[in-house]
């Protein structure tokens, strides 16, 4: 996991909206495996290992149902540490009856889903980045199909108990309406690269040479719009920086680049140009 831990500026934590807490609650703990950490009447926090927020939960007032063709969340991905857990997880899952898809990526394989509300979902494990091709300073990334039976022959006897204490969120892909402006927001105020394109319709964004922290694409449309603050989906994400150091660079950046920056708790909270809010964290 060393692309998720400083001196790596990483994704740490999602947080998003729902139509009902207690629903989604059940799902987050039965079906993906979440610990519960902290609960109130509108909101929740939830943990891999009990303590570290991966994801939060809100049920806003007068919330609306997910608005189809916006910016926005397209899924967050959750990371974890073995090949074996990605099996015993294809087993647990397949007693839901659930819809499923999945794909090899070269660099990882991954399956995807919704939550009740249709916010976008990934699970999945890195291949050993020593593994990874790259050409130049772009990533080989594909969307292959997902070797299934190779997959679950490496499932163990201790079979699926919720996610494992070292799992991280490993990533975030965002609908924005955009890429040229997007991309100047994250590369020169955020300070990613970019390690790999797919066409004019998606761009991949990382620090450290992962494969990717945050995915960007125009899948729902060029200009597609910001949706209502009450909409299920994304309230924000969570950019950890290694230090205080770094945190100040990237605010100047950002300043440098016209983006708006304001102070909040321990937190600076940022927007990218299609609505996305950030907080920057060390």
């Amino acid at each position: 996991m060393k692309f998720h831990k400083a001196p790596v500026s990483f994704v740490g934590q999602v947080n998003i909206k729902v139509q009902d807490l207690e629903r989604s609650l059940q799902f987050y703990k039965e079906v993906v495996g979440f610990k519960v950490i902290e609960q109130t009447d509108e909101s929740a926090n939830l943990s891999a290992d009990g303590e570290t927020v991966l994801l939060s939960i809100e049920q806003p007032k007068d919330v609306v149902r997910k608005q189809a063709r916006t910016t926005g969340l397209y899924h967050f991905a959750i990371l974890l540490p073995e090949r074996s857990d990605l099996a015993n997880f294809v087993q647990h899952y397949s007693k839901f009856g659930l819809q499923l898809a999945s794909s090899d990526h070269l660099v990882s394989e991954a399956l995807y889903f919704s939550d009740p509300d249709g916010n976008g979902i990934e699970i999945y494990v890195d291949r050993d980045h020593r593994e990874w091709r790259w050409h130049s300073d772009l990533v080989e990334m594909t969307v292959d199909p997902l070797d299934f039976n190779d997959l679950l022959s490496n499932s163990s006897d201790e079979g699926w108990n919720g996610l494992p204490s070292e799992t991280v969120m490993g990533h975030i892909h965002l609908h924005v309406s955009e890429l040229e402006k997007t991309e100047v927001f994250y590369s020169k105020g955020l300070g990613l690269e970019v390690v790999c394109r797919f066409g004019s319709q998606a761009l991949f964004m990382s620090d450290g040479k992962y494969h990717h922290h945050i995915g960007l694409n125009i899948w729902n449309g060029v200009g597609a719009p910001t949706p209502s603050p009450n909409s299920v989906g994304l309230e924000s994400f969570t950019l950890m920086l290694p230090n205080e150091e770094k945190r100040n660079e990237v605010v100047t950046q950002l300043n440098k680049i016209g983006a708006t920056v304001t102070e909040r708790k321990n937190c600076y909270i940022t927007t990218d140009p299609s609505g996305n809010k950030i907080c920057l964290k060390i």
